[in-house]
């Protein structure tokens, strides 16, 4: 069986948690007790040397960046699919889980942190302001992107959507106010079991 490693409020291993439960694919869950440093453990560490969450294991395979698990996931359980059977579909899916980190999850890393975990007096408000310029800039053009359809790609629920559940989730901490077409399709994915049934306490 599959074991994941997690934390609840962990952004990235939430995109698993999602992925597991879309697929109806059993797994054990092993919550990674992060405030006792149980992630700079050696055990720990000998599995994922950078000492984060998620990690996948399955007989002694091992993985640990979100993305790759994701693709992982859908190789050995290909159905029901969560991408487009063809090569240009799944590129398109593909480009979209890139773009989602390249200018989604690092800016909305810099602000939901500190608004999460920090006491203001310690927050960067200049980065935060920073990235939140940039998160809407994004944001614009995937209202594009989306061009009135339900989802990213082929109008169809996809790993796109999966990557970016867990970012969504925050729009409204961040005091991000997206463009029409984002905000129908943020509540849409927001609104699915897999969403809810992992969403962050808090």
């Amino acid at each position: 069986m599959l074991k994941l490693h997690y934390h609840p409020f962990s952004t990235f291993a939430r995109r698993v948690r999602i992925a597991l439960i879309e697929k109806s694919i059993p797994a054990e869950l092993v919550e990674v007790d992060m405030i006792a440093r149980a992630h700079r453990a050696p055990a720990y560490l000998a599995l994922n040397p950078y000492g984060r969450v998620p990690t996948l294991e399955e007989d002694g395979f091992v993985l640990y960046e979100s993305t790759a698990i994701l693709d992982y996931l859908e190789a050995t359980h290909p159905t029901p699919p969560l991408v487009p059977a063809d090569a240009r579909g799944r590129a398109l899916v593909s480009m979209h889980m890139k773009l989602c980190d390249i200018q989604m999850a690092r800016q909305a890393g810099t602000i939901i942190f500190p608004k999460r975990f920090l006491p203001k007096d310690r927050w960067d408000e200049a980065a935060m302001a920073q990235a939140k310029k940039e998160i809407e800039k994004h944001l614009a053009i995937v209202e594009q992107q989306l061009a009135g359809n339900s989802y990213l790609v082929r109008n169809q629920y996809s790993l796109a959507e999966v990557c970016y559940t867990p970012f969504v989730e925050f729009l409204s901490l961040m005091e991000v106010t997206p463009p029409p077409g984002v905000a129908a399709w943020a509540q849409r994915i927001l609104d699915r079991p897999s969403a809810q049934q992992t969403k962050p306490a808090g």
